[in-house]
């Protein structure tokens, strides 16, 4: 019996070896996600790491709410990107989704992602209240 809830608000069961979120106590690790539309298994806004950003937080947020939580609740953000063309962009992404003050947060740029259309992956740590 593991000792952490699995969060996965789309029901991805054993499709892959990893958990979209597991949250343990009031600590919710959110896994690396990249802008892949769960209904296509297509890149969203393939070269546009914004739209990517963009979609990426929106989809954090499903998560979030599926724990109990919201924005509010992050304190920590990791960006890897493949490309600082355009990254500054993802400030203002980051703006409409965190309001009230911003996490910390953590930017490295990496030669590739798994998928070679991705350009940025984020993943996240929240404490959720119980």
């Amino acid at each position: 019996m593991p000792k952490f809830e699995i969060v996965d608000p789309w029901n991805l069961g054993d499709r892959y070896t990893f958990s979209p979120a597991v949250k343990r106590d009031n600590m919710l690790f959110i896994s690396g996600m990249i802008a892949r539309d769960p209904a296509t298994g297509r890149i969203v806004g393939k070269r546009d790491i914004v739209t990517q950003a963009d979609f990426i937080f929106q989809r954090m947020g499903e998560i979030l709410r599926a724990a109990g939580g919201s924005y509010d609740d992050v304190v920590k953000t990791m960006d890897y990107v493949t490309t600082l063309e355009g990254y500054r962009g993802t400030a203002e992404v980051r703006r409409k989704y965190f309001k009230n003050g911003f996490p910390a947060a953590t930017g490295v740029v990496v030669k590739s992602l798994v998928n070679p259309d991705a350009l940025i992956e984020i993943d996240a740590i929240a404490l959720v209240e119980k």
